[in-house]
């Protein structure tokens, strides 16, 4: 254990810490995401021609699921370099090819002047990129939580998930630009190698900073007093002897990865499938529902800094079940409210800002990264490639399949929270961080 005290108070050095991750991890999501806004172009760019709509959407989606299946691997591998070698250079090796896949996506030649070879090395990068990414959200948490004291660890790990949400608003707001500032000719010839260009220089900017960055104190207190102990069979640890820790990390993942991927990222589209409602409203209001869940991240990391984990994730959970319904059956009686019910949507969804916190306390200091990294990206994995399929052919049977399958997870997390009450200081779970 490192030797500073949980209840110092945050330094300087730290809540530099905290806000250049912070900052990483925004920058990092719209590095993600901005493919996602521009699907259909980009499919466009680098596949044959077709007319068929349908076909143009679901190849771009495709491409777009696959930086989700690139990142158990990255999680996996990444993640023991890290265990290994250090949270620093780890959190540089991630950055750096974020950054260097997205400045080859912006200059890669499309179908038309490489042919088939342009596709499959934009899959390649797209892969490369999703590997980098699939260690970069766990890495973020843990690089806090093992910089902060222990009473700054909910709410510190809080901001860097709402930072998150801050990249994918920041998304929303480039591509509105974006798609108002060029004629769909200019966006199909040129204008789509611009957002990657820019993601590039934004992912390479942290990196002249990070030489000031000091490793974690739990790393270096690993290697100073087990110099040789951290490397050994450490899947061996995980799955032998962190089972349950394991399972625990999963669930968990399900309701962070379920809610942030219906909420923030599908519902729009589903809401369209079923209810007729202003294009430009709607899109208003989904941005004011991630403002709002932004807020609630860090609300909720507050509070649960001072009150029990468990009964707060029971809360929370009802909470996001009831507006979920509430949000639907007002969609239902015509939308009239939509701006306050996007906005508490999104406040209710901000449970997930004080999940990481106890993410990071499953597994000792030895197989962190490695556990997390693989726990978190196997789900998301599985959550990213199947529910946006999944729940987009059950809406257009039963308008309600979204609430339904929020439901489900805020029932998961309605059980984890009874869970985790029984744990009150989390004694257990306490002696591995």
């Amino acid at each position: 254990m490192p030797s500073r005290s949980q209840y110092a108070l945050m330094t300087s050095k730290d809540k530099s810490t905290v806000l250049f991750v912070c900052f990483c991890s925004a920058v990092a999501f719209f590095d993600f995401l901005i493919y996602l806004y521009i699907a259909d172009i980009v499919s466009s760019a680098f596949f044959p021609p077709s007319s068929n709509t349908d076909t143009i959407r679901l190849r771009g989606l495709g491409l777009f699921a696959v930086g989700y299946l690139a990142r158990p691997l990255g999680g996996i591998i990444l993640g023991r370099y890290g265990d290994i070698k250090g949270r620093k250079p780890t959190l540089l090796i991630s950055m750096s090819i974020i950054a260097g896949s997205l400045l080859a996506i912006a200059f890669l030649p499309t179908y038309a002047q490489w042919g088939i070879l342009a596709p499959v090395l934009f899959i390649l990068l797209r892969l490369i990129q999703g590997m980098a990414f699939g260690l970069y959200v766990p890495l973020a948490w843990v690089f806090v939580a093992e910089h902060v004291p222990r009473q700054y660890l909910s709410v510190s790990c809080s901001y860097v998930t709402a930072s998150f949400f801050i990249g994918v608003l920041f998304s929303n707001a480039f591509f509105v630009w974006l798609t108002g500032s060029m004629t769909p000719t200019e966006l199909t010839s040129y204008g789509w190698r611009l957002p990657f260009l820019i993601a590039a220089i934004l992912s390479f900017l942290p990196l002249l900073v990070w030489r000031f960055l000091d490793e974690s104190p739990f790393f270096l207190e690993l290697t100073k007093s087990k110099p040789n102990s951290h490397i050994n069979q450490p899947f061996t640890l995980l799955f032998k002897h962190c089972k349950h820790s394991m399972f625990i990390g999963m669930m968990l993942t399900l309701v962070i990865s379920s809610i942030t991927t219906v909420i923030i990222l599908l519902l729009p589209d589903l809401i369209e499938l079923r209810f007729a409602l202003d294009k430009d409203l709607f899109g208003f209001s989904h941005s004011l529902g991630i403002v709002f869940m932004i807020f609630g991240c860090v609300f909720y990391g507050i509070l649960s800094n001072y009150q029990n984990f468990g009964k707060i994730l029971v809360v929370g959970s009802v909470l996001l079940i009831a507006q979920m319904f509430a949000f639907f059956y007002h969609m239902q009686a015509g939308g009239d409210y939509i701006l306050i019910m996007y906005a508490l949507l999104g406040f209710c969804a901000g449970i997930v800002g004080m999940v990481p916190a106890i993410f990071v306390q499953l597994f000792p200091t030895n197989v962190r990264l490695t556990g997390m990294g693989f726990c978190y990206n196997v789900t998301y994995a599985l959550v990213g490639v199947s529910v946006p399929f999944g729940l987009g052919y059950a809406t257009t049977f039963v308008s309600f399949s979204p609430a339904l399958y929020i439901a489900f997870i805020g029932l998961i997390g309605i059980i984890m929270g009874f869970y985790f009450y029984n744990l009150p200081e989390y004694k257990r779970i306490n002696q591995l961080i």
